[in-house]
């Protein structure tokens, strides 16, 4: 079998983590990482033995990395010549730039959130349009709380079609480790509709949304609450029957322990996963509730991680190496151990 070679330009929170997925799925080859410094994920990555080959993204910084005696292994055009395709994880707007490089090298690439629409063929999610995403030469990841809050929506769209969702997120102000936001003790409020309202119609625009979020001062993970309306009533019982079935969802409750937030982040780290990451969002069975002809629910989002498998999927249809979003989702799934914790 044939691998498909792939690379990851940008080595910080979401290129840390595109790594390992790749690494991880037995059709595909990891070339490598790029970066512009030295910067702890990369020091790191020299202390665990250089499981992945690096990369320059600037050669005029390659000084920085022989003082530390980081091993480099040419240039990202270096990279991007051994690459089928690209995983830009570069901070919002480099992704743009190094597009130039993609078309010039005539390689495909996928962009994380951070960059705009127009940078790609096709806004993507691996469940809700996977099939818009087949051959296409470029494609841009939804945000990490809109990957969740599609999977939950289009899970219950599937199975029962919804017309239109409220939803409010209650959004981490920023990763773990992160200073630039400065230190707070307040709550502020964006103004209505939030774009992952936006972002949810631009994905499947037979679903009317609109949305308010509000930055919290924590680290780990958000929390959506999500008011849906379906084309026929849909019961706490049926929601609970769909829920079920997603490898991407995993269903908790306040009396197992799960709090909240914390929670979650603790229990994956007690799992040993590293970085304490999870692919799945948590939906709390105590959250749903029916409302008139609506249901309501709750979810978490952990925002390092989520999008990880969704880019996966998107590397499986600019390759054309599934024809549908199920045999796609399923593959990914497969090979990142996603839905284990079912059979247990």
């Amino acid at each position: 079998m044939k691998k498909v070679k792939v690379g990851v330009a940008g080595y910080g929170v979401i290129g840390q983590r595109l790594a390992d997925g790749v690494f991880r799925q037995q059709d595909m080859e990891l070339v490598g990482v790029a970066d512009v410094a030295p910067t702890l994920a990369v020091r790191a990555l020299k202390e665990k033995g250089m499981p992945y080959d690096l990369y320059l993204a600037s050669a005029d910084r390659r000084q920085a990395f022989d003082d530390l005696k980081i091993p480099v292994s040419g240039t990202l055009e270096d990279m991007i010549d051994k690459c089928d395709v690209i995983l830009d994880s570069s901070p919002g707007g480099i992704g743009a730039k190094n597009k130039e490089l993609y078309i010039k090298h005539n390689k495909k690439a996928i962009f994380q959130g951070g960059e705009k629409n127009s940078v790609a063929d096709v806004f993507f999610h691996g469940y809700a349009n996977y099939e818009k995403g087949l051959g296409k030469d470029y494609l841009k990841l939804t945000s990490c709380n809109t990957t969740g809050l599609i999977r939950s929506v289009d899970c219950l769209d599937r199975a029962y079609g919804i017309e239109r969702v409220a939803i409010t997120i209650i959004r981490r102000v920023a990763d773990p480790g992160d200073y630039h936001r400065g230190l707070t003790n307040a709550l502020q409020i964006d103004k209505a509709p939030s774009h992952q309202a936006v972002d949810l119609m631009t994905i499947m625009p037979h679903v009317e949304a609109t949305g308010i979020l509000v930055h919290t001062p924590i680290t780990h993970g958000h929390i959506i609450t999500v008011v849906a309306t379906g084309k026929q009533k849909i019961t706490k019982e049926m929601a609970l029957a769909a829920f079920e079935k997603h490898p991407r969802i995993r269903l908790v409750s306040i009396d197992e322990g799960f709090m909240g937030n914390a929670s979650l982040f603790r229990y994956a780290r007690d799992l040993g996963n590293p970085r304490g990451d999870m692919y799945e969002i948590a939906l709390w069975r105590d959250s749903i509730v029916e409302t008139g002809d609506s249901i309501m629910y709750a979810i978490n989002i952990p925002q390092e991680a989520v999008t990880i498998p969704e880019t996966m999927d998107g590397i499986r249809a600019v390759m054309n190496m599934q024809a549908t979003s199920e045999e796609a989702t399923a593959k990914t799934n497969e090979y990142l151990g996603i839905g284990k914790w079912k059979s247990v």
